[in-house]
């Protein structure tokens, strides 16, 4: 009998020996579960991260491949020039080109008009008498006129200020007609940049250094 309750006894003292380091086994395989989960997230994180990181590495491009306007020289001659622009398209595509912070040449005064078939050749010759280097008349593209006929009649009125300005020895270049709408903005900059351009080479008006030498 004393005996097998000493049996008895060493037997439960074992299992209670057991069941005490078992609890240390699932404690230790508890601690590893969460590194298995922070594993997952590091990975997730990395699969985000990287379209960003490739993204960046493309080239940034201007919207509608908006033109840059050139480098001016300090001290450079720079023309001035009037721009006679059609309420309606052009003067809203000046707006445009601001509005979307698209670059071109500054030196430029812009007058709004109605229409550009209000346009005649005494506007023109007033702006070259006052000094302007150079004028650009525009208008809206043929069949967008509010008017409906207006940038017809400013065609035949660019045609007999054109012939006007050149019994003045005022050269061609100096005078151009385009047609922009409201929503080129990219177009109004082009045309801004490389009309300053062409003048720019053409040097001072001849009409002012006349008067300036009377």
């Amino acid at each position: 009998m004393t005996a097998s309750k000493e049996q008895r006894e060493a037997d439960k003292s074992r299992t209670g020996t057991r069941a005490k380091k078992s609890p240390k086994t699932g404690a230790k395989a508890k601690t590893k579960a969460p590194a298995k989960k922070t594993s997952k997230k590091i990975t997730q994180e990395t699969v985000k991260e990287a379209p960003a990181k490739t993204a960046d590495k493309s080239p940034k491009t201007t919207p509608d491949a908006a033109p840059k306007a050139p480098a001016e020289i300090p001290g450079a001659w720079n023309p001035r020039i009037v721009v006679f622009a059609c309420n309606w398209c052009s003067y809203a595509g000046a707006d445009t080109a601001g509005v979307s912070r698209i670059q071109h040449q500054p030196h430029f005064r812009m007058i709004r008009v109605m229409c550009s078939g209000r346009i005649q050749a005494g506007f023109v010759l007033h702006a070259f008498e006052k000094g302007a280097d150079g004028v650009l008349v525009s208008g809206c593209h043929f069949g967008d006129c509010h008017y409906i006929f207006g940038n017809h009649r400013a065609v035949e009125q660019f045609e007999k200020t054109m012939n006007v300005v050149k019994l003045l020895g005022i050269e061609e270049g100096r005078l151009r007609l385009e047609w922009i709408s409201a929503a080129e903005g990219v177009r109004f900059a082009a045309v801004i940049n490389e009309f300053t351009d062409q003048v720019r080479k053409l040097g001072p008006s001849p009409l002012t250094s006349r008067q300036e030498a009377a």
